[in-house]
């Protein structure tokens, strides 16, 4: 047990019970991070006093903000009298952590120093091993510089694991190819042209693989079993996961339980010695199986918690992307990647292997996970070697896999670094604070027990069970003196045990745990813990439109040629051929898609995006022969989509030499480069008179919620091509004035089933839904009407609706005002996404934002919870992001949400379970214990209450499925206590009950007509079983009162979750066995029904009870304001404040 770095024990506690207090009175999220010497300028500002003027004062007259205090002014350490939250000798709180998500080590470190923690090994084990994460990168640099020596041992390690077979020789046979397995890996990792020249450069490479650069590999699965057996799988040996005997050890270091176990073991010893074996062994020997009880259910617990955090683990490793087997684009796990292969990369893929870039345009590759250095590397034919485990920041391209697994460096590294899931979330420190603050009380209260129960004893007031004194001067012999000073310290120890609520952080890990596995289920996979209760915090979505709020399946429903609408839209007889052959050239090559044969040879298949895809499946119809047409063009330069100018561009030579350049994009942007138009006759006419027409052709789409999309191209003087020298041609700057539009296509993507419903259940929950798209503003408008984000047109007026620019070009004051009155944003950028989450959150908002591309990733990193897309979301996107949506659908959206409410009501649940049961045994044992030198609960007793208490009861309330009712109130606000006023008012009733009913029991109960007549020593323990069997069934009743702290239909729902309905039987079933089977090593005697009666009428009290206080109103304001008040700011510690500003305007 250990309070470090709190200087004098008197000052420490102070100190931390001050601060810790406080605790009850702070939001889920708190604020925004603020930096590290803004934390310890004024942490203060962020506390329960921060609601007087006093403090928004000093925010106006210092700047806080940049950390400029004047200490010749002012001196924190000077001021008399201390409030909860103040700086003490430069004391900061410690469980201050407003967001984890990106706090700094040294606060990580301080709260973890500053909790009073009985089992530092089971409290810490999920949290961030920080020796472990500030070494990573010294790992990282060694393993580049010792790769092969690493490489060769693991090698050594896995064989005489015997994890791998290698036969005869040290490495795998690679006789069917033409190159060795070591010289493959050690070209790549050494980046060794002169051996790739001596293979026969990249064609001859791939003839030695056997693998063809434009079709890939066959596929066959014989051809995929030779490859991994010649040159491994895209696999690395993963550090085991801890067994159940680790989990067993860590739950015995426990060090109340060591004390007890000592003590245990000293009582078996005295009373073997003093009675005998027969008899004398039960004391000590029921203690010791009760501790072992206690143990292995903690270690069960842990363990099954543990296999669940693996699986999840294993989850967020296995990206899918596509390679190209046979001519066909396949999408596999990244595990089943093999050498030869061929994989296509765009922005934001992770590199998934060692290799050689076949061909590629604007290809840029972010190294900084492999080097350490934030550099981007343009990777070209003189730079052509590629690392796994990078990013692609730009560009796209194919690259031909040579090395995979642990022949790479990225598999070392993985293979050397077990992957940490420790993470601190919010409600786990602030539980941290919460449980040292309870502890601290506990420990005190154990002290005085101690103190009271010696002090009666040796003075000869404590009686046994048969009336006589248990010590007399002179006369008792050391043995039993002993004995009985071992007896004390076990209870005031066992107290301890009971008081310190060891499994309240836990709890918190307990129930994420279980929402984490249930939210795979309902398509997210959780990447941050702390998402999890964050998101229940939320107070807006900010949605992408295109596969969130719609489907994702797009077609081509409208089309013009010129300025003529095509019915259909695929018939190709409505064009002229000059016009056709231009608009199907476009298609083809200006597309980063595909298409081919499907395998059965009958219908063709389209790969790509869902746009590409839509678009493609359009030019097919128009009769386009995609093969075809690429063969007959050569691509000079290629000019990426960019999601800032909404294009994408290519420059084409074909062969009869003319070069052509070919643009695609959105409508409204293409349109505005134009000077001219192809009409369906293939005439070239001025667009100068018709860009009115064009532009309500535009908005017509738009308003049928349309994706508009214009084709433009432009014919180019070869002359003024740059050389085709490939470093020249990678600088050249597409021309995209004076273009000529070819066509207008309206691309339908469906709003999503239930969608309507989803945006509903969010506004009821007061959580508000946003659309930031790019598409344009008309589509954007339409879409949201469609979904109910928007009301009616009435509500459709800026800045209600506005355009990415427009909010850009505001001030960054006017940013914050708009921003809370912005619902729909269309023809958005990602930075402009970015802004409007910084201008949320300043205004206090609690923000989730979605996002897909690479470009989203500083939003999804700055928002509070970051939502990427699994099917259409990049690499790069998904691990900036907190949680996945798997199905992209927004549906997913409002049940992470659900289950983040769910996460934040199942832990105040079990606080108020486990205080009720807290308060009540420490009232019952110190008032027992100072008015009669006894208590009624003996130390067996006590740790299976405990047991109840701290494993059984996290079990049955911490995994609560989630209820509607979650979902029509509004949500958990930043400042919000964790402790509600509801939950005091339950928790003192419940209390305040059970401590007068036991003490009754326990002064009174000999008077019972069921226990009055029997001798002393019968009655007396007639009367201490009836005490502990009534608190104990009062405990079980009450589980029932936490499920529901803010309704009175306790049991409603309560058949859905078989978990705690097994608890509960399995508790009272247990109970029962304690007290009739098993009186020998509980200390306990068997009950009569009348009884049993008393004790289950005494529990079923507790429900009409509670039924009766939830009747009883609450104040708005929280207790714990009203409690620390006293406390806060006083006369005395203004007066420097006032004389330092005072100063600071002189």
């Amino acid at each position: 047990m250990c309070v470090q770095n709190f200087g004098q024990p008197f000052t420490a506690l102070i100190r931390l019970a001050s601060s810790v207090a406080n605790c009850f009175n702070r939001g889920t999220c708190g604020d925004r991070a603020t930096t590290h010497d803004e934390q310890h300028s004024f942490q203060h500002s962020k506390c329960s006093f921060s609601q007087g003027k006093s403090v928004a004062l000093l925010r106006q007259n210092w700047d806080v903000r940049n950390s400029r205090v004047y200490p010749q002014f002012f001196d924190l350490t000077t001021v008399p009298s201390i409030s909860p939250c103040l700086h003490y000798d430069g004391f900061v709180d410690p469980f201050d952590i407003a967001n984890t998500k990106n706090a700094s080590f040294e606060s990580l470190r301080r709260w973890r120093q500053a909790a009073l923690v009985l089992n530092a090994s089971r409290r810490f084990r999920y949290t961030l091993d920080l020796k472990k994460a500030e070494g990573k990168e010294q790992r990282r640099r060694m393993i580049r510089s010792h790769a092969q020596v690493i490489r060769a041992a693991l090698l050594f390690k896995l064989a005489g694991q015997q994890e791998i077979v290698f036969g005869a020789s040290a490495l795998p046979s690679t006789d069917d190819y033409g190159i060795e397995l070591e010289q493959l890996a050690s070209m790549t990792r050494d980046r060794d042209f002169f051996a790739l020249d001596q293979h026969g450069g990249l064609k001859g490479l791939a003839g030695l693989l056997k693998t063809n650069l434009e079709t890939g590999i066959s596929g066959a699965d014989a051809d995929l079993v030779d490859r991994k057996n010649a040159f491994g799988s895209n696999t690395y040996p993963r550090k085991k996961g801890k067994g159940f005997f680790t989990f067993l050890w860590d739950a015995w270091q426990d060090l109340t339980l060591i004390i007890l176990a000592v003590a245990a073991i000293a009582s078996l010893a005295f009373g073997i010695k003093t009675v005998g074996l027969k008899e004398g062994w039960y004391d000590g020997g029921s203690i010791t199986l009760a501790l072992l009880l206690v143990i292995f259910v903690t270690a069960i617990s842990d363990y099954k918690q543990s296999l669940q955090f693996e699986n999840l683990n294993e989850e967020k490793q296995n990206i899918q992307l596509e390679v190209i087997r046979d001519g066909r684009r396949e999408k596999i796990s990244i595990f089943d990647i093999v050498v030869g292969d061929v994989v296509p990369l765009k922005i934001g893929d992770q590199v998934p292997a060692d290799g050689i870039l076949i061909s590629g345009h604007s290809l840029a590759i972010d190294e900084s996970s492999m080097t350490g250095e934030s550099k981007i590397v343009h990777k070209d034919k003189k730079a052509p070697f590629l690392m796994a485990g990078c990013k692609v920041a730009d560009g796209f391209g194919n690259m031909l896999v040579t090395g995979v697994g642990i022949n790479t460096e990225w598999g070392l590294l993985m293979a050397s670094i077990s992957e940490d899931t420790g993470e601190e979330t919010p409600l786990q420190v602030r539980l941290n604070g919460v449980a040292t603050f309870i502890g601290i009380v506990g420990l005190s209260v154990a002290l005085s027990v101690l103190a009271v129960l010696l002090a009666r004893y040796f003075t000869g007031k404590t009686k046994n069970e048969d009336g006589s004194v248990q010590f007399v001067h002179g006369q008792t012999c050391i043995n039993e003196a002993v004995d009985g000073v071992i007896g004390i310290v076990t209870i005031a120890v066992t107290i301890v045990v009971v008081a310190v609520p060891e499994g309240l952080p836990l709890a918190v890990t307990l129930t994420l745990a279980y929402s984490m596995r249930k939210m795979m289920a309902d398509k997210a996979l959780v990447r941050r813990l702390s998402a999890c209760e964050t998101m229940g915090s939320a107070t807006t979505i900010c949605s992408d439109k295109t596969g969130t709020l719609t489907s994702n399946r797009m077609t081509v429903v409208e089309a013009y040629a010129g300025k003529n609408k095509l019915d259909p839209p695929g018939d190709p007889l409505q064009m002229q051929g000059e016009l056709l052959s231009l608009l199907i050239e476009g298609i083809a090559v200006n597309t980063t898609g595909s298409v081919f044969l499907a395998k059965d040879g009958g219908n063709v298949e389209v790969s790509g995006s869902p746009t590409e895809k839509a678009i493609l499946s359009w030019g097919v119809k128009l009769g386009m022969k995609f093969d075809t047409v690429r063969s007959e063009a050569i691509v000079l330069h290629v000019s990426p989509f960019n999601s800032e100018k909404k294009r994408c561009g290519v420059a084409l030579q074909l062969t009869n030499s003319d070069v052509h350049i070919h643009w695609k994009g959105a409508a409204e942007m293409v349109l505005a480069l134009c000077t001219h138009f192809i009409d369906s006759d293939s005439c070239l006419k001025s667009i100068e008179n018709e860009k009115s027409t064009f532009k309500g052709i535009i908005e017509d789409m738009a308003s049928k919620s349309l994706r508009c999309v214009a084709f433009a191209y432009k014919p180019y003087d070869k002359d003024n091509v740059p050389n085709t020298r490939e470093e020249e041609l990678a600088k050249w700057v597409l021309p995209e004035d004076s273009l000529v539009l070819l066509g207008i296509v309206g691309i339908k993507d469906p709003c999503r089933s239930g969608v309507k419903d989803a945006v509903k259940l969010c506004t009821d929950a007061g959580v508000k839904v946003r659309m930031v798209t790019g598409d344009n503003i008309q589509t954007a408008k339409s879409i949201a009407l469609e979904c109910g984000i928007l009301a009616s047109d009435a509500d459709a007026t800026e800045p209600t609706v506005i355009e990415g620019k427009t909010f850009r070009a505001l001030s960054e004051e006017d940013r914050e005002k708009v921003a809370k009155r912005i619902t729909v944003m269309g023809r958005s950028s990602p930075s402009d996404k970015l802004l409007l989450v910084q201008a949320l959150c300043k205004g206090g908002d609690v923000v989730a934002v979605t996002g897909d591309g690479t470009n989203d990733a500083p939003a999804l990193h700055e928002a509070d919870i970051g939502l990427s897309m699994g099917i259409e979301g990049t690499e790069v996107a998904k691990e900036s992001s907190d949680i996945i949506i798997l199905d992209d659908d927004f549906a997913s959206v409002v049940k992470v949400v659900r289950w983040g409410r769910s996460v934040y009501a199942n832990i105040q649940k079990f606080i108020q379970f486990q205080l009720t049961v807290n308060v009540a045994a420490l009232v019952i044992n110190v008032v027992a214990a100072i008015s009669s030198g006894n208590i009624p609960l003996t130390a067996v007793q006590l740790l299976w209450v405990n047991l109840i208490m701290d494993t059984l009861g996290a079990l049955a309330l911490a995994t609560e499925p989630p209820t509607d009712h979650l979902m029509h109130r509004a949500p958990v606000g930043r400042r919000e206590p964790l402790i509600t006023n509801i939950m005091w008012r339950n928790l003192i009733i419940q209390a305040l009950y059970q401590v007068i009913v036991l003490l009754v029991l326990n002064f009174q109960g000999r008077n019972l007509p069921f226990i009055k007549g029997h001798s002393w020593e019968q009655e007396t323990k007639l009367k201490n079983t009836l005490v502990f069997n009534a608190f104990v069934l009062c405990q079980i009743f009450n589980e029932f009162n936490a499920r529901k702290p803010d309704e009175i239909n306790v049991f409603k729902g309560v058949t859905k979750n078989p978990l705690f309905m097994g608890i509960v039987g399995i508790t009272a079933v247990l109970q029962i066995i304690i007290i009739e089977f098993l009186g020998k090593f509980t200390s306990t005697v068997k009950l009569g029904w009348q009884l049993w009666l008393v004790s289950m009428v005494l529990g079923l009290i507790s429900w009409p009870l509670a039924a009766v206080g939830k009747l009883i109103p609450v104040p708005q304001t929280p207790l714990s304001k009203v409690v620390l008040k006293p406390f806060q700011l006083s006369k005395v510690v203004l007066k420097p404040f006032q004389r330092c500003r005072t100063a600071c305007r002189t």
